[in-house]
């Protein structure tokens, strides 16, 4: 078995270059994933809703959209700025 020798950052960087497109919006499962769909999606940023949604309201998470009365979404631009703050931190 070989170490693990991958840059967690660098892996976070890949994945959010491959998977969010420059502009529109994203969805809250889309954001933090949702293992029950078919198939299942993963999470770009790893926190449970109640900590999405805490997060929103304490400014550490970009602002919601909302595109209707019941839908809800965030920039696709603002959660790869998001991605990329959080990355610099590890």
């Amino acid at each position: 078995m070989r170490p693990n020798t991958c840059n967690h950052s660098q892996e976070v960087e890949d994945i959010t270059a491959a998977s969010l497109s420059k502009t529109g919006f994203l969805r809250l499962k889309h954001i933090i994933g949702d293992p029950s769909a078919l198939p299942a999606i993963p999470a770009l940023i790893p926190v449970s809703r109640s900590s999405w949604w805490a997060g929103v309201k304490s400014g550490r998470f970009p602002a919601s959209v909302k595109l209707a009365p019941n839908t809800t979404a965030w920039r696709a631009e603002d959660i790869r700025t998001l991605i990329q703050q959080l990355a610099g931190e590890v």
